[in-house]
């Protein structure tokens, strides 16, 4: 089997894995200024998508921008949460630099897509592909490839814990290679349950004292979740930006949730706002979680609701994802200040932070290899893969950290 790196090799950004030439594992993109892309590509026989976050599915339409038309291959959740992303960064980027794609483009991508589900065996550029759950988001996946002679197994991004929204990976199919992601490769996350605890106790003493909590989200999984343990242990919240839309989509799959009854209480739980008439002014004064985005604080009604909360030392703003340097978040967490909506302003409400990854950590990953022991390992989507390939050689795998642009004969 033939494996060339477009993307995502020793960095974590812009997957792109190709395949004996035909087969192509994602096509991503990496958040920066300017956006970087995958290597010049190809156009593949087919696609086979992991998962629907923008490192793995921001530049998908741009493939279909020629004459070609790869059909696409992904779950149901993967491909209503990859067209989400496409349409909104045309509204928010369309026509420059950072839209490598076009409305016409993402029209195609409709009309060459075909869902599978897990543990469904189908064909793609001759080679048999599977599916199986992989614990990150509903509807992510490993991503099983046998050409006849190889078996490798993409693990796309992956969770071996549970989480309120999608249960753990439990997958260990027989592979001969496995392409392993390596994001919290150097961390121990702390005990879901406790986090969840502390979480609520925070909010819950924050509300009862008089004050309102920002809860900055990604939109796509961690608001569900947040709205989830909002709704568990009966905290009041509203929802607000682009997770109200992807919310309304995942009720539409409840086989790719943890718990489809849950799913839907909590969306019941939850007040969506729809911003009309100085909506969120007045929400900002309630005493509630305000669960929006953007989760790095780079833009969405979080421009409004941080202003309007920041002042009052009784407020509280907590972030629930990983802070990429740089980032108004970042900032925030580090200086107490942050550019905000093109402002520089300083915070006096609260900030903390929890830890609510939906990664393995050092020990889940290194547990998920415990199946593979004999298998050559391929570490990819980290900061640190060629150390985390050296651990693990240290220990007797046959690990190895390829670069960007390199081509392997596995």
């Amino acid at each position: 089997m033939d494996i060339r790196f477009l993307g995502g090799a020793r960095e974590v950004g812009r997957s792109a894995i190709l395949v004996n030439d035909a087969l192509l594992l994602d096509f991503g993109m990496l958040t920066a200024s300017p956006p970087q892309f995958p290597l010049e590509t190809p156009v593949p026989e087919a696609v086979v998508v992991s998962h629907g976050h923008l490192d793995h599915v921001g530049a998908l339409p741009s493939l279909l921008s020629g004459d070609a038309r790869p059909p696409i291959h992904w779950t149901p959740p993967t491909r209503d949460l990859a067209l989400t992303l496409a349409r909104d960064t045309l509204k928010l980027h369309g026509g420059t630099f950072h839209c490598p794609f076009t409305e016409t483009d993402v029209r195609r991508v409709t009309q060459v897509s075909e869902t599978h589900g897990y543990r469904e065996q189908f064909e793609a550029a001759d080679h048999e592909v599977t599916f199986y759950n992989a614990g990150h988001i509903p509807g992510s996946a490993h991503v099983l490839v046998d050409d006849g002679d190889t078996r490798l197994l993409y693990t796309g991004d992956f969770h071996t814990d549970d989480q309120q929204l999608v249960s753990a990976t439990t997958a260990r199919p027989d592979a001969d290679v496995v392409l392993c992601e390596s994001t919290y490769s150097d961390v121990e996350h702390e005990d879901r349950a406790t986090v969840e605890e502390r979480f609520v106790e925070s909010v819950e003493t924050t509300l009862w004292e008089g004050g309102t909590v920002v809860v900055p989200a990604f939109a796509i999984g961690r608001t569900q979740e947040m709205m989830l343990i909002c709704d568990a242990y009966d905290v009041p919240c509203y929802v607000d930006g682009m997770g109200k839309q992807v919310t309304e989509m995942l009720q539409r799959y409840p086989e790719f949730v943890r718990d489809g009854d849950a799913f839907r209480r909590a969306k019941s739980h939850a007040r969506f706002v729809t911003g009309r008439n100085g909506q969120r002014t007045r929400i900002a004064d309630q005493k509630a979680a305000i669960i929006t985005t953007s989760g790095m604080l780079s833009g969405g009604p979080a421009m409004t609701y941080v202003p309007e909360i920041r002042k009052n030392p009784m407020n509280k703003i907590t972030m629930t994802g990983y802070q990429v340097e740089g980032t108004p978040g970042r900032d925030l967490l580090e200086t107490g200040s942050a550019e905000l909506d093109g402002r520089v302003m300083r915070v006096s409400a609260q900030v903390e932070q929890y830890d609510f990854s939906a990664h393995a950590d050092r020990e889940g990953i290194r547990s998920f290899l415990e199946s593979y022991t004999d298998t050559s390992i391929l570490v990819n989507h980290g900061d640190r893969c060629e150390a985390f390939a050296d651990e693990l050689r240290a220990d007797g795998y046959d690990a190895t950290a390829p670069a960007l642009g390199e081509r392997l004969v596995v």
